[in-house]
């Protein structure tokens, strides 16, 4: 059963849906060759890519380029459908740090084609999530990081993200029936890149959150 657990010991939480926002970073769309877009980009991942600190990232056979890309997880700790902007923070359990592990050849083969991202980023283990954290006064002025093998390759801060953490659960909830356990993955800041069997990758929330993986 995939999992998230609390900070000091509280109750678990069991993943449902894995909501995933695009190019949320005006940087990163820039570094992609795409657009800002004009509404939040979703995609899916299932529960069981869902990973914990200590566990690793196991690439598959048919890919040859895989990438990180570090990000704030919001945890639902209240379902609901059509919530308002005014009252989507109290729909959230609690805060997160999670790496986007994507198969950028796979992922661009089907771009060009115009087929779903679905593999290259649902596969087994591609969604690692720290802790959660809760109680955090505000989402939005938020250090995110990523070190591989000690070196810094990803630095941003959630002020920076084009869609608020209420504006993305008013949209969703538009869409997707909200619930408890549900994840939303809500985007990467510049300066993804690959990854190889071997690296260690630590990723951070601020002070609030952290995550090590090796990837297998």
């Amino acid at each position: 059963m995939s999992t998230v657990f609390f900070q000091n010991g509280g109750p678990s939480l069991r993943v449902g849906k894995i909501l995933c926002l695009g190019r949320n970073y005006a940087e990163h769309a820039k570094e992609m060759n795409a657009g800002v877009p004009e509404n939040p980009v979703v995609f899916l991942k299932p529960p069981t890519a869902i990973i914990h600190s200590g566990e690793s990232v196991i690439l598959p056979a048919f890919s040859h380029d895989v990438h990180h890309e570090v990000e704030m997880v919001v945890v639902i700790g209240k379902g609901g459908k059509n919530i308002p902007r005014s009252a989507a923070l109290d729909h959230v359990a609690g805060y997160a740090v999670g790496l986007d592990m994507t198969l950028r050849d796979v992922q661009s083969d089907a771009k060009k084609k115009g087929l779903p991202w679905t593999l290259a980023k649902g596969f087994d283990t591609s969604a690692p999530v720290s802790e959660v954290v809760k109680n955090v006064a505000d989402p939005h002025s938020l250090p995110l990081s990523l070190k591989i093998n000690g070196e810094l390759r990803q630095e941003g801060n959630t002020r920076s993200m084009i869609f608020s953490v209420d504006a993305i659960i008013a949209y969703l909830s538009n869409v997707f029936t909200l619930e408890e356990g549900d994840l939303i993955f809500t985007g990467t800041p510049k300066g993804v890149g690959a990854v190889a069997r071997g690296d260690i990758l630590e990723a951070a929330l601020g002070s609030l959150a952290h995550l090590r993986v090796r990837i297998a």
